[in-house]
């Protein structure tokens, strides 16, 4: 008495390969829901922020605007001062704020020891961040 199947023919082999069509239909879908809720998620909610007087712009770059004419005269915000008085409210500036950056301009005519001595100035005073103003060069005309 035997209780296997009376039919001799042989079964259909297992499937060896898998079907692509369901998983690429999914995958078009995803794409197109996450091509309609991107531009979504940019969008920023609009709060309407409290003002104090303690609030100060985190991310506000500070710098301190320094010029150097071509007679070696130097200029703080546009108001012309002799090196003490620089030396002064350049001490005054990093007081306040260590991290500011001083933007100097200098003329092309001034010497190169006036410029040091006036970034000397600055590094004496706690100011560390120097940075050079200059034009760009206009560009080059072609034939």
């Amino acid at each position: 008495m035997s209780f296997g199947r009376l039919e001799r023919t042989p079964s259909a082999s297992p499937m060896s390969e898998i079907n692509m069509t369901p998983l690429i239909d999914v995958m078009l879908v995803l794409l197109v829901i996450f091509i309609i809720t991107a531009p979504l998620m940019v969008s920023a909610v609009k709060v309407d922020l409290p003002q104090t007087e303690g609030a100060q712009a985190a991310d506000a770059p500070q710098f301190v605007a320094l010029a150097l004419d071509k007679s070696g005269q130097a200029y703080l915000a546009d108001q012309p001062m002799a090196l003490p008085a620089l030396a002064q409210e350049l001490k005054k500036t990093a007081a306040r704020n260590p991290l500011t950056e001083v933007q100097l301009r200098a003329d092309a005519a001034v010497p190169y020891g006036r410029v040091v001595e006036v970034m000397g100035l600055a590094h004496a005073a706690g100011l560390s961040r120097i940075g050079f103003v200059a034009t760009p060069e206009p560009p080059a005309a072609t034939p």
